[in-house]
């Protein structure tokens, strides 16, 4: 039965809403330090179901002549998940979950991302880690606390692809590798879609959830129909759409992901520029090792009519040394974030064209509605 579960592919991810508060809570509070936790749970005919959440312990920093330097407590935070010591506390914490008869397999792990910008080297190792040692069918969940301040909750599920898998646990990225197994920058990750479950308990409390009293005395109702259609005599459930969903502003979500977009196509002309000079140095060393070996051809043959003891003509390894190809990974992992950033600023700038189409006719006055 247990060969059966693991030959069905994970279809989808199901977490519960208390875990999603444990991680809304944790993200927001060490923000914009990463924060980092590993999730239990089960998985159910190809459905993994995050039951609970637990954060990593956090190590503290000494700050240095009274200053404290984020970037090192975010790098130290982001490489949490497979350090040693937290291992051992992962494995503390499932061990006393299953004393008291609670979900305890290891389902993945969650970090919290600002603006989109989550498709790192770090995330890459932490989730490697745990599909290869840990358990295989396990999801990275993404936090975004940026997007999510904005009134949308931002909660992705994220895993390798196989085929990653394999070019990862070689080693190898270069181009001649890279050709060899077609590995696109496309085929890095995989995601999954989330689905947040509430008990039927929690579903029928937030149906009934009580609206705000009002401090002034209602009217009196002048007939039926005032107390059945909505008023200030029946004001509704306070979770109804609103009209905040309207507003026409443009967010400075979007001009933030622009600017980083930009960063990173300048990152990938940079990471361009690295690797045709080193194309332009091995052409040089080549050309150099083929007029060393002609030369060396040359004198052989001349030591040949001379009835001399010819040179060995594999010295040039010795004498030359051929320039290292740079490591492709961080352009696939750089053109990945590049192909994150367009596809959030194209679902933004969906949602604002459609509301400004709706309202033109306000906007230009000379324009008639048709």
């Amino acid at each position: 039965m247990a060969d059966t579960l693991k030959e069905l592919p994970l279809k989808a991810v199901q977490v519960e809403a208390l875990v999603v508060m444990k991680i809304i809570k944790h993200c927001s509070q060490t923000f914009p330090t990463t924060a980092t936790g590993f999730l239990v749970g089960m998985d159910v005919l190809g459905t993994l179901q995050a039951t609970n959440s637990f954060p990593f312990p956090t190590v503290e920093i000494p700050s240095t002549d009274g200053h404290h330097d984020n970037n090192a407590a975010s790098n130290l935070a982001a490489a949490a998940p497979r350090a040693k010591t937290n291992t051992v506390y992962q494995s503390d914490m499932i061990r006393n979950l299953r004393e008291v008869n609670i979900d305890a397999n290891n389902v993945g792990w969650y970090t919290s991302a600002n603006m989109g910008n989550f498709v790192n080297l770090n995330m890459i190792e932490n989730q490697y880690y745990y599909q290869k040692d840990l358990n295989e069918r396990t999801v990275a969940l993404v936090h975004d606390v940026s997007r999510s301040s904005q009134g949308s909750l931002s909660l992705r599920a994220f895993r390798l692809t196989p085929s990653f898998m394999v070019a990862y646990k070689e080693g190898k990225f270069t181009t001649e590798s890279l050709q060899k197994s077609n590995l696109r920058y496309q085929d890095i990750l995989v995601e999954l879609p989330l689905q947040i479950h509430n008990s039927h308990l929690l579903t029928s409390f937030l149906h009934q959830l009580p609206s705000k009293p009002l401090a002034a005395e209602l009217p009196f109702p002048s007939n039926l129909a005032a107390i059945t259609e909505k008023g200030p005599n029946n004001p509704g459930a306070p979770l109804y759409p609103n009209f905040d969903s309207l507003d026409l502003s443009i967010d400075p979500f979007l001009e933030k992901t622009c600017d980083l977009l930009l960063e990173s196509i300048e990152t990938h002309h940079t990471e361009l520029n690295n690797y045709q000079y080193y194309q332009r140095q091995l052409g040089r060393e080549q050309a150099k090792i083929t007029a060393w070996q002609l030369k060396r051809k040359a004198e052989n043959v001349s030591r040949a009519l001379a009835k001399q003891t010819p040179l060995p003509e594999d010295e040039w390894t010795r004498l030359f040394k051929l320039p290292q190809e740079p490591n492709r990974l961080e352009v696939m992992l750089n053109s990945r974030q590049v192909e994150q950033y367009a596809r959030q600023v194209d679902g933004f700038t969906a949602g604002v064209t459609g509301k400004m189409f709706a309202v033109r006719s306000n906007l230009l006055p000379g324009e008639m509605e048709t």
